[in-house]
């Protein structure tokens, strides 16, 4: 299962490899690519839902626009 997170506040390089490292943390996920000039991320995995993927994310510091399936 794919999902694609819009993210808000992360600014440079060192911003993305912290999200990308909170979401790849997380029980389930084989991938998370993050896309620091389109602001989002794509997860890929199973047994996470869109709760999971916001929490990593604002406990990186930023902020969730959207979870899309």
């Amino acid at each position: 299962m794919k999902h694609i997170v819009s993210i808000e506040g992360m600014s440079c390089g060192h911003c993305a490899m912290r999200v990308k490292k909170a979401l790849s943390e997380l029980a389930g996920v084989r991938s998370a690519d993050v896309d620091l000039l389109a602001k989002r991320a794509e997860v890929e995995g199973e047994g996470f839902d869109a709760n999971m993927l916001r929490g990593a994310v604002e406990k990186a510091g930023y902020e969730v626009v959207s979870v899309l399936p």
